[in-house]
């Protein structure tokens, strides 16, 4: 399971290093053009340690590739999930004083990055007065603001955590609660893509990199038990 903890390489604003450029952006061939995962194409200046060069050369650059990019969040690309493959290795500079040896290095990372009305399934993960947070497994931060929620619903104490609240709709005189029980069916209102803060209060939640605001206001969203 991965969490995503971290920005991409610390950088303000967490935008592409100076000696990494996105080439393209195309679609996994296999998959329908409008999916939540695609790849990026990028071409970025390595620094191959010494210690590597034993290693055959596209097995330790992978790695390295890997070591800088798996698990973070580039701007607008989304969350790099995997290093797809290499597409060109140029190269292999020793510069003086230097025991590395320096590479050009084109290829592509597979990128979570769901597009706007997309219908995604998820875990709840947290349930508060504020709304309700959800989880992929892989990515934590989907936020259901209580604006966004199935039309009227009330909230009550959770009788099995004292800590979360238990959102419920109220439909044809009948309560349908959100319990956590089955997957639940959002649709994606809004990617964010927050600028890294300079100063962070002790106590205050964790910088999340990339942040998915959902809705639940429609038929065929919510709890999967509802629909069938």
């Amino acid at each position: 399971m991965v969490t995503l903890i971290v920005c991409f390489l610390l950088e303000l604003n967490y935008e592409m290093p100076r000696t990494c450029s996105i080439v393209c952006q195309v679609e996994i061939a296999t998959l329908d053009q409008r999916e939540m995962f695609c790849l990026s194409e990028i071409e970025h200046t390595l620094r191959l340690p010494p210690h590597l060069l034993n290693l055959p050369l596209a097995e330790a650059i992978k790695g390295e590739l890997e070591g800088l990019f798996l698990d973070k969040v580039i701007a607008k690309l989304g969350l790099c999930i995997s290093v797809y493959d290499i597409r060109s290795i140029d190269g292999g500079f020793i510069f003086p004083g230097d025991g590395a040896s320096t590479y050009t290095v084109k290829f592509r990372l597979l990128m979570f990055r769901p597009f706007l009305g997309e219908v995604i399934s998820a875990r709840l993960k947290e349930s508060s007065s504020t709304g309700l947070r959800l989880s992929l497994g892989f990515f934590d931060d989907i936020y259901i603001p209580r604006a966004l929620l199935p039309s009227p619903s009330h909230d009550e104490p959770d009788p099995e955590d004292k800590n979360q609240v238990r959102w419920i709709w109220e439909f044809n005189e009948q309560n349908y609660p959100i319990d956590g029980m089955d997957e639940i069916r959002f649709r994606v209102h809004s990617i964010q893509y927050p600028s890294l803060p300079l100063e962070q209060d002790d106590g205050s939640k964790p910088f999340a990199p990339m942040l998915i605001t959902g809705s639940l206001d429609a038929d065929g969203l919510g709890p999967i038990a509802w629909w069938v």
